[in-house]
Parts: structure tokens; C-alpha cells; sequence
């Protein structure tokens, strides 16, 4: 693996470099996207489960709430405006899943940009392998080995920008189909928090 990095000259450093933080990204991705850390199962029945018990929206229960992942702050958002109008209620809900939709996003367009930039980075490595392949031609002392080294260096550079974007493009829109699911499960569940408060009140009018 060395000789290959050897043989590839200095423009397979930023690739290298480049595949190492999407690695890590890959890995903060399917650590931080856990089903279990985002969407709380079950947390819409024992929301009702607990108001349908007469226990009403306390403040212990919008605290327990917020504890419950991702999901749980959004529908907290939501059960602090309780006593308010539909609408506000319906405001804060929708502005701390903006935030909360943000952070699952968070890197994601790190992600794309590598999964962009290392086909070209790997170009600009196999051009630079065609220049010494041309400049040992216009040498009268140019030997095989120059020649062998300059179709080396634009074949190695050309693989390793394919072999960084294929995977780094294979896990994004992996965590990007996997964040709009995640969001609209959440904007489902707020929906029906919304609706459960409502009919509730409704009753005790």
C-alpha cells in the first residue's frame, strides 16, 4: 500500500486525507441516526396514555418527555404551549423541529462535498501523471521507468478518487433517505400530539 501511495506522487494525499474524514463521518452518522437516540418508540400512546389516565400535561411530564430523544424535545416543544392557542402551539412545535432536522442533516453536506470533490481530485493527479508521461517522451534521456512511474501515478490517482466517491455517495443518500424518513415520522407523530391536546381540551370544555 505504501509503494502505491509512492508511486501515486503528492496528489493523493488530499484523497487520502479526504477518505479519512469520511470515514469518520460514516461512523458519527450511524451513531448519532440510531433509531433508539431520534425517534422514542411509542412515546405518541404513552403521552396518551398518561393524559387519558386524567394525569393532564404537567410540568414532570413535559420534563420526561423532553428527556426521550430527539422526537421527545420536539413533542416538549409542543406540550409547553398546551394551555395556548392551537396555532402557537402548532408554531413551536414546527421551530424546534427546524432545529432538530438541522442537526440530523449535520455533516451530511460535508459528505456530498467529498463524494464530489475526490473524482476531481483524483483528475488533477492522473493530469499530472500525463505531463510526466509527456515530459519523459520530450527527454532524450527519458527511460521505461519514467514512462511506467507517469502512467502509474494517473492510473493509481484516477482509482483511489473512485474509490473514495463511490462509498462516500453510497452513504449519503443512504443517511439522506434515512434523515426525510426520520422527519416526516416526527412531523406524523407532532401531528397527532396536536391533535390528542386538542380533543382533550375539547372535552374538558
Amino acid at each position: 500500500m505504501w509503494s502505491v501511495i509512492q508511486s501515486s506522487g503528492w496528489t493523493i494525499w488530499p484523497i487520502v486525507l479526504s477518505s479519512v474524514v469520511a470515514l469518520a463521518l460514516v461512523l458519527e452518522r450511524f451513531w448519532a441516526l440510531r433509531e433508539d437516540r431520534v425517534l422514542s418508540p411509542d412515546l405518541i400512546d404513552r403521552i396518551r396514555a398518561e393524559v387519558e389516565r386524567g394525569g393532564g400535561i404537567t410540568g414532570e411530564l413535559v420534563q420526561r418527555v423532553a428527556e426521550e430523544g430527539m422526537l421527545g424535545h420536539v413533542l416538549a416543544s409542543g406540550l409547553r404551549y398546551v394551555r395556548a392557542p392551537r396555532d402557537v402551539m402548532k408554531e413551536s412545535i414546527e421551530s424546534a423541529g427546524r432545529m432538530v432536522a438541522h442537526e440530523l442533516e449535520r455533516f451530511l453536506p460535508t459528505l456530498s462535498t467529498i463524494a464530489s470533490m475526490a473524482p476531481l481530485m483524483g483528475l488533477l493527479g492522473t493530469v499530472f501523471g500525463m505531463i510526466e508521461i509527456f515530459g519523459a517522451q520530450s527527454s532524450t534521456a527519458a527511460t521505461p521507468q519514467q514512462l511506467a512511474h507517469g502512467i502509474a501515478q494517473a492510473l493509481y490517482n484516477t482509482a483511489a478518487g473512485l474509490i473514495v466517491a463511490i462509498p462516500t455517495l453510497m452513504f449519503y443518500r443512504y443517511f439522506r433517505s434515512k434523515v426525510d424518513s426520520m422527519t416526516i415520522e416526527m412531523e406524523r407523530q407532532a401531528l397527532q400530539l396536536v391533535e390528542l391536546v386538542h380533543h382533550q381540551s375539547t372535552l374538558v370544555e
